[in-house]
């Protein structure tokens, strides 16, 4: 077992890992319940994490690497979330939800790397989140009126 030191959602925390654990099973363990494992292959998008700003996927993140970084889970940006998730609310494309912490991650990552995006580029950097449920247009319709309203074009 290793000690490493990082930031979690801005505070400073100390956990116990083996060389072999990923940053979802370190997170997971710190009782972070938004970040989920769905293929353990990076196929699925369901772990999806900001670390030092970018969208990664926590499944293949060792976890020593994530020693003196910031890492920021849904459970740290919560007022983007609720403005997303009623994003996704209004356009249906919400149902069951559990790829939604992932593309959430992903979509608030893009809102600040690309607020301007096109269908094609949403798409593309999206293409790794996998969702059985609402298909994906809806996704696109939401992340679509999100980003405007990040940018301040429409209200919510």
């Amino acid at each position: 077992m290793m000690e490493i030191r990082f930031t979690l959602n801005g505070r400073a925390v100390t956990a116990m890992a083996e060389a072999d654990d990923s940053l979802y099973t370190v997170l997971r363990g710190l009782g972070i319940s938004s970040v989920k494992c769905g293929c353990e292959t990076t196929n699925c998008g369901l772990c999806t994490v900001h670390m030092d700003g970018q969208a990664v996927l926590s499944c293949s993140i060792p976890a020593p690497r994530c020693e003196g970084h910031s890492i920021v889970t849904l459970e740290g940006l919560q007022e983007e979330a609720k403005a997303l998730g009623g994003c996704l609310a209004d356009e249906g494309a919400e149902q069951c939800g559990f790829c939604a912490p992932g593309l959430m991650m992903n979509v608030l990552a893009l809102a600040k790397e690309n607020p301007a995006a096109t269908d094609e580029e949403i798409d593309a950097y999206l293409a790794g989140n996998l969702c059985r449920c609402s298909g994906y247009m809806s996704q696109r319709r939401a992340v679509k009126k999100y980003l405007a309203m990040a940018a301040g074009e429409v209200r919510a």
